[in-house]
């Protein structure tokens, strides 16, 4: 009978399971996302370049969506994260700093508009009395 602790007891388990959450990537997934992240930066380009969209705004909203469908790409086929990744704690820690990102953007673009008209207006003539 040997008197050692129970965590080494098992000590040859731990090698074949231990990364095994059923996640398998292979050649085949690289290739789609490089393939995927390749059309998804080609298109905008040839938007802007070609001027398809008269709009600049329009332009912009379509760039920013396809901004984020790569970032999505990104993050299946090169970081794979899902759901089932790290047991969910890579999901909830994005959804946590994705939250974290909208409350700070979302609360300096109010500051920043309700600092814009609550100043009060300076004209020319004003300016010139500065130090």
């Amino acid at each position: 009978m040997s008197q050692t602790p129970a965590h080494y007891d098992n000590h040859s388990d731990h090698g074949a399971d231990h990364h095994d959450d059923g996640i398998h990537f292979s050649v085949k997934g690289y290739a789609i996302g490089f393939l995927l992240s390749v059309v998804l930066t080609a298109i905008p380009f040839w938007l802007v370049m070609g001027k398809v969209i008269p709009s600049s705004g329009m332009t912009a909203f379509v760039i920013l969506a396809f901004a984020v469908v790569q970032i999505l790409v990104h993050m299946v086929y090169f970081l794979h994260m899902n759901t089932k990744s790290e047991g969910g704690w890579n999901m909830l820690a994005l959804i946590f700093t994705l939250v974290l990102v909208v409350i700070l953007l979302a609360g300096s673009l109010w500051v920043m508009h309700h600092m814009n008209t609550n100043m009060m207006p300076m004209s020319p003539h004003d300016m010139r009395n500065m130090p």
